[in-house]
């Protein structure tokens, strides 16, 4: 796609397929998570970026009472009445916007129909949640053509727009509630048990600033993270697909443990406790919740060296975080573990680790500004020479979210 602005592709894409000019244009970036592998769905703490990696939807309303969706990256085009919500196993991908809609029906939000164009920027496949971005676009997408400001467990009275037109920005209330509704319908609808960090990132980004989201109380801090750093991301070429069984079987094994130390999440435990409790849990739990425990303490301690812009500290924290998703958590792959391997024996590399749900996908490479250029070119003949599978390493920009 080359330098091409994305937003006038997808209303390009927009007009080519519904013959007129969209009426709005939302794009969620995709996210990177820093640190915290799997904590979210364990009530702990987890940081993460949102990157200028995006999902854009151009879209239109229509008096139809129909909702007909076209995506630059499946041929099929998806057409149905806004009464009937159904999965469709021709068009799976068109089950996360049908989800966010059968959510935002429950929350009593009433819109009608729209044609919507959908075109993405970002990688499928590799861990950077391309689901909960669509998720997230279709929310801001329905609420630009219908406007709504919903409750946990309801709607009151829509926002009202400006002179120009405009909405005015959500408040963090509402993009906490927006994100859960998300979450819900990847849930429910699509039948992942994802924890909310993929849709909190892409809807509470902030350039130059990490995000510091606590899981138990969903409450959202932004760490400064501005210095000579680049983030790097090298995809291991090995797709990952969550709706797979590894990824709910993980969290059952902590959710196991957890019951069987008797604490609602392993949020409440720390390594003394876990030791003490290691005789009730088998092996694979015990290794489990070592990892949890072990990733949500990194990621206070990385928050700290983040606040004192001590950049080779926080990069031990991302080494140390892949070794233990390799080494007790399981969910490395050996594409993942060269990559991080390989990282390491370059001179600008800071830290690095595997990002996202893990089983392929990709790492993400923390790697000092002025070494950018050369470290890609390092790790894109390496990994080649080792594997024979090409991989071109993608510079990553921290963004705002979702708008």
């Amino acid at each position: 796609m080359g330098n091409v602005d994305p937003a006038l592709e997808v209303k390009q894409l927009f007009k080519e397929k519904f013959g007129h000019t969209p009426t709005h244009v939302v794009k969620a970036p995709g996210r990177l998570e820093l640190l915290g592998n799997h904590t979210d769905y364990n009530e702990g703490l987890v940081m993460s970026l949102a990157v200028d990696k995006y999902i854009l939807i151009a879209s239109s309303p229509r008096r139809d009472g129909k909702i007909e969706l076209v995506s630059s990256a499946f041929p099929e085009r998806e057409i149905f009445s806004i009464s009937e919500l159904k999965k469709n196993p021709e068009a799976p991908w068109a089950d996360y916007v049908k989800g966010v809609l059968n959510e935002l029906r429950r929350h009593n939000v009433h819109f009608g129909g729209f044609s919507a164009a959908i075109h993405g920027t970002l990688p499928m496949g590799a861990g950077m949640s391309s689901s909960a971005a669509l998720e997230v676009a279709t929310a801001t997408t329905v609420r630009q053509l219908y406007p709504f400001c919903i409750t946990d467990t309801g709607s009151t009275n829509p926002p009202q727009r400006d002179k120009e037109g405009a909405l005015p920005e959500m408040s963090r209330e509402q993009k906490t509630n927006l994100a859960k509704l998300c979450q819900r319908a990847e849930n429910e609808f699509v039948g992942v048990k994802c924890g909310i960090l993929d849709q909190i990132s892409s809807l509470f980004g902030k350039v130059f600033h990490a995000i510091e989201i606590d899981c138990q109380t969903i409450s959202v801090e932004h760490v400064p993270m501005i210095g000579e750093i680049a983030i790097i991301i090298c995809n291991s070429g090995v797709k990952h697909s969550l709706v797979g069984g590894e990824y709910n079987e993980l969290r059952e094994m902590c959710e196991s443990a957890a019951k069987k130390i008797g604490v609602r999440a392993l949020r409440a435990v720390d390594l003394k406790m876990l030791t003490a409790n290691k005789a009730k849990l088998n092996e694979r739990e015990y290794q489990c919740a070592y990892h949890v425990v072990g990733e949500i303490q990194r990621v206070i301690a990385g928050a700290k060296a983040l606040r004192e812009d001590d950049f080779p500290q926080f990069g031990q924290y991302m080494f140390q975080s892949h070794e233990s998703s390799r080494d007790y958590f399981k969910n490395s792959t050996k594409e993942l573990d060269l990559l991080v391997e390989l990282a390491r024996q370059h001179p600008g590399i800071l830290g690095a680790r595997l990002t996202g749900g893990g089983f392929g996908g990709a790492t993400i490479n923390l790697v000092k500004r002025n070494a950018a250029q050369v470290f890609c070119e390092f790790m894109a003949a390496e990994y080649e020479k080792k594997t024979g599978i090409k991989m071109t390493p993608l510079l990553c920009q921290i963004v705002d979210g979702a708008h």
